[in-house]
């Protein structure tokens, strides 16, 4: 019993952000369809600024050629950092493979438990966010591709100082509080939030989000207001009103983003406006593993396997020339 209520704590620890890596490109896709002028060329400084090329150069080893966003299926793994000031090192908080169907421009997106135990390559059995402390966004891709077996072709990293001030930037966001509740921000000071409409600056919305604890419905109360944030986001970003403010918010990306998405790559994402509200969330299953006194979320087999057809059924694989394709072929 107590074995079991310190698994239950641990994992409270460890609950982090997912929903928050994937706040700025949604925003961005928003402001693609609505920019004009002088801010077009901000949002091509900004892409241009945080544009860093993989090791392994444009293309994963797992095609045979480049895939491109606007003519091709591809994937995108969404990497999330808890990066101070200084540090050259950092551990992924978060991982989240998104694949794109360019036919039906759907979106898929799969979450990967942090302390997932799994083969890093070049190193033993361990937590998978300590792919990115050892090599960077390069390894974290590579430990993807072999935990499901799928090409990523293009990554997004950045830092939840991202999505408050991207709040901030339009000036706070309007939700519903459920009932009033404490939560730490960002700085481990107390906030509180009271219940009613109320509208949140970015420590606060970064708290709303945050706590599940006090939450009757735990994660499923914790989602709904994820969720319920995302679109509160989208909704004002969508406004006119907030159309002179987008400067503000590309600015807010500017220290806090790395991706080898172009800026055309990122234009070419629009017909995928319209799917953000329906996105397929995937989950990888599994159980709590304790080995040395060490917390891991151990994955089922078949759950990997199960998540990497899906996925290579939305890319369709199947119907497209890979590197393992072709060398089969060959």
């Amino acid at each position: 019993m107590e074995e079991n209520s310190r698994l239950r704590n641990r994992r409270k620890k460890k609950s982090k952000k997912k929903w928050y890596v994937i706040t700025p490109i949604l925003i961005i896709l928003v402001a693609v369809l609505l920019y004009v002028g002088n801010l077009a060329l901000k949002a091509m400084n900004v892409t241009n600024e945080a544009h860093q090329e993989l090791t392994r150069g444009e293309k994963s080893e797992k095609r045979v050629k480049p895939v491109y966003p606007g003519k091709d299926n591809f994937s995108v793994l969404f990497i999330g950092v808890d990066e101070r000031s200084g540090e050259t090192n950092s551990r992924s908080d978060v991982l989240l493979l998104a694949t794109f169907n360019k036919n039906d421009h759907t979106v898929k997106l799969l979450s990967i438990p942090r302390d997932s135990r799994v083969e890093i390559p070049g190193y033993k059995p361990q937590k998978i966010n300590n792919a990115h402390y050892f090599g960077g966004a390069d390894l974290a891709v590579e430990t993807v591709e072999e935990l499901l077996d799928i090409p990523v072709d293009y990554y997004v990293k950045l830092n939840f100082n991202a999505f408050m001030d991207i709040v901030d930037a339009l000036d706070g966001v309007t939700v519903d509080v459920p009932f009033t509740f404490t939560e730490k921000n960002s700085k481990n000071k107390v906030i509180t939030l009271y219940e009613g409409r109320r509208t949140l600056d970015g420590e606060e919305a970064l708290a709303y989000v945050r706590m599940r604890k006090q939450d009757p419905r735990g994660d499923f109360g914790r989602n709904d207001r994820q969720k319920e944030v995302v679109a509160a986001i989208i909704k004002k970003a969508g406004t006119l009103s907030s159309i002179t403010k987008y400067g503000d918010v590309l600015e807010s990306l500017d220290d806090n983003l790395a991706t080898n998405l172009t800026f055309q790559n990122i234009v070419a994402l629009h017909p995928y406006a319209k799917s953000i509200s329906d996105i397929e969330h995937l989950k990888l299953s599994g159980e709590d593993l304790y080995l040395d006194s060490v917390y891991y979320y151990s994955i089922d087999e078949d759950s990997i396997m199960e998540n990497s057809e899906i996925l290579k059924e939305h890319l369709e694989i199947s119907t497209t020339d890979t590197a393992l394709d072709f060398e089969l072929e060959g």
